[in-house]
């Protein structure tokens, strides 16, 4: 499973919208690569912004 999918995953469970920081407790991963992947999933329109710097699946 790629940090991509991890995060995806993290957030679909959450049920709600989540920060790049409430994902690294949920998962543990590290910030930097969080950053990462919600720049590629960004990009694959795969997760959108309701509010101001918390993310949620598209």
């Amino acid at each position: 499973m790629t940090v991509e999918d991890e995060v995806l995953k993290a957030m679909k469970e959450a049920g709600k919208p989540l920060s790049a920081g409430e994902v690294e407790k949920i998962t543990g991963i590290d910030r930097k690569e969080i950053d990462k992947a919600f720049k590629e999933l960004k990009a694959k329109n795969a997760i959108v912004s309701p509010v101001r710097c918390k993310w949620e699946p598209a």
